[in-house]
């Protein structure tokens, strides 16, 4: 069971490596990662049909923390497709409520569950025959849960309940970057509107653009090392008219690249060395 669940758990997060590097998931992404994942999902569903625990202790372990991690991304993805789907075409602030109405209902969702919150936060396992093995359902525990559909073979009490915490976990993250990217799109138009007119516009990639904003910030060549990250992503921004999102966490994705982190600037310095060589000839 390990195996699978592992190779599953494998193929989604190096798909959300390339497919979400830039971490600007529009609703066609989310889509796609919808797509991907379900079949997956559906895989380990009939894997699951066929197989014998070995003792409760795995039973327990799969439906309390391996199913929930793979259902999460599921969960995730197709709240943000919904989400984005009915983004209302409005002024910045119509755009903000639509986020804030969404973290509402997160904050609604955890008041619900508070005491299955601090269970599963605080590492108990007193309740967890009833919680995660299959057959030990109890109504008075998990009113709530909507047993009466789930598939007996492949469900428990609670394990539902944790993938919806954990997705929740990521989608606080992802309307708090959304929120951020409303207010950095004002600061930005504020800062072009202050620039003279160029005819310049970055036709490069984004992750692009954030490598040589970092590497500017890094080598301190701006103020005298005094202009912050946050300074000079919002002039790149504003002086080549393109948006980097949420250039912090692509950053991050570029630092954890297991080849060639620097992929951009390694570009740039052989393009000018062949230009060099090519004028000497």
């Amino acid at each position: 069971m390990k195996q699978i669940s592992d190779e599953i758990i494998s193929k989604i997060n190096m798909e959300i490596e390339v497919s979400c590097i830039d971490n600007d998931l529009s609703s066609d992404k989310a889509l796609y990662m919808i797509n991907f994942i379900r079949p997956l999902f559906e895989e380990l569903r009939e894997f699951i049909h066929k197989y014998n625990f070995q003792d409760s202790e795995e039973e327990i372990d799969f439906f309390k923390y391996v199913k929930p991690l793979i259902l999460s991304k599921l969960i995730y993805y197709n709240d943000i497709y919904t989400l984005e789907l009915r983004k209302p075409n409005g002024n910045k602030e119509v755009v903000k409520e639509h986020y804030k109405k969404k973290q509402a209902a997160i904050v609604d969702f955890c008041n619900s569950n508070l005491d299955f919150y601090q269970y599963y936060r605080s590492k108990a396992t007193h309740l967890d025959k009833y919680y995660f093995l299959r057959g030990y359902e109890n109504y008075k525990l998990c009113h709530n849960c909507g047993l009466l559909d789930k598939d007996p073979l492949f469900s428990t009490c609670c394990d539902h309940r944790v993938a919806k915490m954990l997705a929740n976990d990521m989608l606080e993250i992802y309307l708090q970057q959304r929120l951020q990217d409303v207010e950095r799109i004002e600061v930005v138009e504020t800062s072009r509107a202050s620039l003279p007119d160029n005819p310049f516009r970055w036709t490069g990639t984004k992750i692009a653009a954030i490598e040589l904003g970092y590497a500017i910030y890094a080598s301190g060549v701006l103020n005298n090392g005094n202009a912050d990250i946050k300074e000079i992503m919002t002039y790149l921004e504003a002086s080549f008219k393109i948006d980097l999102g949420d250039y912090y966490r692509t950053y991050l994705t570029i630092r954890e690249r297991k080849r060639d982190r620097t992929a951009f600037l390694n570009s740039l310095i052989e393009k000018l060395l062949r230009k060099m060589d090519e004028n000497d000839n």
